[in-house]
């Protein structure tokens, strides 16, 4: 496996694999990896010639300073698993390879999905996200790209950032990679305590089940008044939980026949903050 550790390597690499008329599935990270990510790599494997990740902590896609300093860095054991999971290049940039002048977001009109869910409770972040994964696209070139479900919100956002960049690359959501207890494995994970994730994190898990269980079936505002019941006969907190559109992510109130919807939900677990989905059906 090829490490590039600035944007000339990478730009040599691209450059000799263009020339070989090569394909590239591509997936950026920010790190800390875990088998969700390893199960990208499995999916661009079946799509493309060349499999290439990306390792980068953006620092524009924290609102919160003591976020970016708490995630984790593992960067010897991310090698280890790249090797693993057979991709051929991993990208390590700096942060003037990505940010040449000054770590700025650009600002970006996603159409109004930026402004729902995590848009609400962290200003600013899917403009980082933008700005990243907008340059990571212009400096790996790829054919095609690969992001979680975990991070729906995200997906819809980066989708958007094809369409208004006029990049030639097609977005492939991956289904969300599962632990045994239905903990959604997130590389905040590795902050929890085996309690926390046996318990807390599972609760999670378990309640957007009851919640697929309850679709159509009670109103939403019944479902919504179930789960809140939920987490305050627990020790975790619920920052927030709807029931959104899955093509606008609007909150909706009300089932239409003809929509497809998706529960969101965000819980403290301690000090960690997980987030988790699920479409309902």
């Amino acid at each position: 496996m090829e490490i590039l550790r600035n944007r000339q390597s990478l730009s040599d690499y691209i450059a000799a694999v263009k020339k070989e008329g090569k394909k590239i599935g591509f997936a950026p990270t920010m790190g800390a990896l875990h088998d969700g990510h390893m199960s990208l790599y499995k999916e661009a494997r079946k799509d493309n010639d060349i499999v290439i990740s990306s390792v980068f902590v953006n620092p524009t896609q924290f609102n919160n300073p003591d976020d970016l300093k708490k995630y984790p860095r593992t960067e010897e054991n991310d090698i280890a698993m790249l090797e693993k999971a057979g991709v051929d290049a991993v990208y390590i940039p700096g942060t003037e390879d990505i940010y040449p002048e000054k770590a700025e977001s650009k600002h970006y009109d996603f159409g109004g999905i930026e402004n729902e869910m995590e848009g609400k409770f962290r200003p600013g972040h899917f403009d980082g996200v933008g700005t990243v994964v907008s340059e990571l696209f212009r400096q790996v070139q790829p054919d095609n790209a690969y992001f979680g479900e975990k991070d729906y919100q995200q997906l819809a956002i980066i989708k958007k950032l094809v369409e208004i960049e006029k990049f030639p690359i097609n977005i492939h959501g991956v289904p969300i990679y599962r632990a045994e207890n239905g903990l959604a494995l997130s590389s905040r994970n590795a902050r929890l305590s085996e309690d926390e994730k046996n318990e807390g994190a599972t609760l999670i898990y378990k309640t957007l089940v009851k919640v697929n269980e309850w679709f159509r079936v009670i109103s939403i505002p019944e479902i919504k008044k179930r789960v809140e019941e939920i987490f305050e006969q627990s020790d975790y907190e619920l920052e927030y939980f709807l029931i959104a559109d899955e093509e606008t992510l609007k909150e909706t109130d009300f089932f239409y026949k003809d929509k497809s919807y998706r529960a969101f939900i965000v819980v403290f677990v301690g000090e960690v903050r997980l987030i988790d989905n699920m479409h309902l059906d």
